[in-house]
């Protein structure tokens, strides 16, 4: 099984002090959706992107918040976050053409007070405060995190023709999860010399560049909201915690 660090030591450095901001995501277009927004289809009763942004809300490693989202969600997401006291939202943000051109957007708002940040999917809602706690840990030590979980099921990998071409040894493998902690120059020292479109997730954008990436123990229950059934699991999940 992968090696991952569950440390919960909490010693900051002296930007932890007063903790890390996190650029929440949220500017998909929620194509498997069916119609439905997932950032601002209710858990319980509560939307989605609100669940998310309350994990941070509460965090004592977290000190500001900023959300990149579509244009025209920019006016609906404060007016939420004003609704549900959301007080460590600074900044709500268009988004750009990729996934790491919005966190850049996100990014270049901490650039000139902060040396690292966190980074969030706004559709992953049930991240715990133990989970953003190891990451936030991890990252006083270190340029490059993401929480992760070991696979459960076998691996194929395929050809275009959909044989099998391998079966890659999943003791060996994780699936990482966000929030992920980067350095931000490196993220932006990245961002000049790379495709930002090439890359699915941030670790991999200061991999790039040859900054190493740790991870630490993620959370089978911090699942991303992608089809309408998701929602109906992360409501299951909510259940069990009341």
């Amino acid at each position: 099984m992968p090696k991952l660090d569950f440390s919960l030591s909490f010693q900051k450095n002296e930007e932890a002090v007063g903790g890390f901001p996190v650029i929440v995501v949220a500017a998909g277009s929620a194509s498997r959706m069916k119609g439905v927004d997932k950032m601002f289809a209710p858990l319980l009763g509560v939307p989605t992107v609100i669940r998310t942004l309350k994990a941070f809300e509460d965090n004592r490693n977290i000190a500001s918040i900023a959300v990149v989202t579509r244009e025209e969600k920019i006016a609906e997401i404060r007016a939420l976050a004003e609704k549900y006291a959301i007080s460590k939202l600074d900044y709500v943000v268009a988004g750009g053409s990729c996934r790491e051109d919005s966190v850049k957007n996100g990014l270049i708002l901490y650039k000139d007070k902060y040396s690292k940040a966190l980074v969030h999917d706004g559709a992953r809602p049930l991240v715990s405060g133990e989970v953003i706690d190891r990451v936030a840990e991890a990252l006083n030590r270190c340029d490059n995190v993401t929480c992760a979980v070991p696979l459960k099921d076998t691996v194929k990998e395929i050809d275009e023709d959909g044989l099998v071409i391998s079966t890659p040894d999943r003791a060996k493998l994780v699936s990482v999860q966000t929030p992920q902690g980067i350095s931000i120059d490196a993220f932006f020292r990245s961002s000049e010399e790379n495709d930002l479109s090439s890359f699915t997730d941030d670790t991999s954008v200061l991999s790039a560049v040859g900054v190493p990436t740790q991870t630490v123990a993620g959370d089978y229950m911090n699942i991303k909201i992608t089809t309408p059934e998701d929602l109906a699991v992360a409501e299951m999940y909510l259940g069990k915690e009341l």
